[in-house]
């Protein structure tokens, strides 16, 4: 993050703007229409990189749909998003983009729906985003904190971590409150058979 990026409006305008080809279904096993592994090939040759390897696409191939549709949906939003022309035009971001794409996006997925990433704002921002950190940047006219701070209260795996926690938390308080009661009710008990 300590390089100046784009204007996060920039980006998340693009994002809004997504056209339908990279909201379409990607292709997982037989189903689907958008082969994921030629849509990140594209990119990183438009980014500056080497053709892709074998074994760099094969991190974009999958037979199971229920638990990676949403991960690849996620990957076509996130190249449409670093195709723009701030990007291409620095020709340096390839290796870091391929490193988001194969690593750094499951926990967004997981956390929420790609199609939130092109319909509410706020997740709009978060993909911009985490993107821009993956790829060592922080928003034009941000300090480092500001963006470190922001993304954070936009984060919502980590929103999911702390609510987790917080229940967590709470079943153990429960217990403990429980546990004391017992305990109370076993000495008021005791107490009354010694009278």
């Amino acid at each position: 993050m300590k390089r100046e990026g784009p204007a996060l409006e920039s980006l998340t305008r693009r994002l809004a703007e997504c056209p339908a080809d990279f909201l379409a279904e990607p292709r997982i096993g037989s189903a689907g229409t958008v082969h994921v592994a030629a849509v990140v090939a594209d990119l990183l040759r438009d980014l500056g990189g080497p053709a892709m390897s074998a074994e760099d696409a094969a991190a974009f191939q999958s037979l199971n749909p229920k638990t990676d549709r949403n991960r690849f949906s996620l990957m076509l939003l996130t190249c449409w998003l670093l195709h723009d022309p701030w990007f291409r035009s620095r020709q340096e971001f390839a290796p870091l983009a391929l490193w988001l794409l194969s690593h750094g996006l499951s926990e967004l997925a997981r956390a929420t729906p790609s199609a939130k990433f092109v319909s509410d704002a706020d997740r709009r921002e978060e993909l911009a985003r985490v993107c821009l950190r993956e790829l060592g940047l922080r928003p034009a006219g941000e300090t480092i904190e500001q963006a470190q701070d922001r993304l954070g209260t936009l984060n919502a795996a980590e929103r999911q971590r702390v609510i987790r926690a917080s229940r967590q938390a709470e079943e153990r308080a429960q217990k403990i409150r429980e546990a004391m009661q017992r305990v109370a009710e076993a000495e008021a008990n005791a107490k009354a058979m010694r009278e």
